[in-house]
């Protein structure tokens, strides 16, 4: 049996929480973030996402096509959590930050056809890629991961437009062929965001959409590399039942989004282990819209290798519908140090 080296994931990933009051430190991770996404989990408001590379202040929405602002959200990333600004609530709502480690501001990369500026953690899988497009189909960047992205989202931070996603499961032969909108319900798309181009273990391929290949604009990319024990991005068939599919991961689950594939008319929707620290989860948001935090009273379980579904949810567990999900660990169920994690 291969085991992860990855035996604390929360070197690498964590999930902070917070109430908030203007002005404020949100502390208690492991690393320096260097990508923080930021909900609101009691009100209505945007997810914003703000990286390390484009400067603590760059916010992009996920629930938007809005070009790239600025504003004193998050005024910087500090060796255990963030500093939280003048543009924080301060009206004592709950919120939620999602933290990714990668490596700082980032350095140049030459390895496609255009260069790029990447902050990478190889060992994570986890890369923030800056690029300049040029409008040329079959343009390449340069991601750094040294594997194979499974998933690659962009957005464009110069003009109105949509977030692009590839997903390694998005289709069972020819996932390049396809793409998915992060702030949207939409489906599977056919079209050649990602030129037909399969990525590589160096640079993922472009196309022509507008989205992110219009030259002369800035684009910001996230790129993911499935780690064992660590993250998975794979699928699953749902059976409309509450006792539903079981998702063998590998680890103990601390995130996991879904998003139904077969029809377009479903949210992604997004759970965690520190909003919801027992099971089942009963708390979930939606990337693609602005709205707060929903409850339900069935979820989903998050056991010591993996997930399982206790919901007939029309965005989670339609009979016979395809899914694609995202996890990131808590823990490895067994670690290159024998050491097994336990069940919640």
């Amino acid at each position: 049996m291969a085991y992860t080296t990855i035996n604390k994931s929360k070197e690498h990933f964590d999930t902070l929480l917070y109430t908030a009051t203007g002005t404020q430190s949100v502390t208690g991770a492991e690393f320096q973030p260097d990508l923080s996404w930021v909900k609101s989990r009691s009100t209505t408001s945007s997810h914003y996402l703000l990286d390390a590379v484009r400067g603590s202040t760059k916010t992009v929405k996920s629930d938007s096509t809005d070009a790239e602002g600025t504003q004193n959200l998050i005024t910087s990333f500090n060796s255990d959590g963030v500093t939280l600004g003048s543009a924080n609530w301060s009206d004592g709502r709950t919120a939620v930050i999602w933290n990714w480690k990668a490596n700082g501001a980032g350095s140049s990369n030459t390895d496609g056809s255009v260069s790029s500026t990447v902050s990478v953690n190889t060992t994570a899988g986890f890369s923030i890629v800056s690029y300049t497009a040029n409008g040329n189909a079959g343009t390449t960047i340069g991601h750094g991961l040294n594997a194979v992205p499974s998933m690659i989202i962009t957005k464009d931070r110069d003009a109105s437009g949509l977030w692009l996603v590839y997903h390694a499961k998005s289709d069972s032969s020819a996932p390049q062929n396809k793409y998915l909108e992060l702030n949207s319900t939409g489906t599977v798309q056919d079209y050649p965001v990602w030129n037909d181009t399969a990525p590589t273990s160096s640079v993922f391929t472009i196309g022509t959409a507008s989205e992110n290949n219009t030259n002369g604009r800035n684009i910001i990319a996230y790129c993911f590399a499935e780690k064992q024990g660590y993250s998975k991005f794979g699928s699953y068939v749902g059976n409309g039942n509450a006792d539903g599919t079981f998702i063998y991961t590998g680890f103990k689950p601390a995130f996991f989004i879904t998003k139904n594939i077969t029809t377009g008319s479903s949210s992604w929707m997004m759970y965690d282990n520190k909003r919801d620290p027992d099971n089942q989860m009963a708390e979930y948001l939606y990337p693609n819209t602005s709205a707060a935090a929903g409850t339900s009273s069935s979820g989903f379980d998050f056991l010591s290798n993996g997930i399982k579904i206790r919901n007939t949810f029309g965005d989670a567990n339609v009979n016979g519908n395809t899914f694609i999900y995202i996890a990131f660990a808590e823990a490895p169920l067994v670690g290159s140090n024998n050491v097994p994690c336990t069940a919640r």
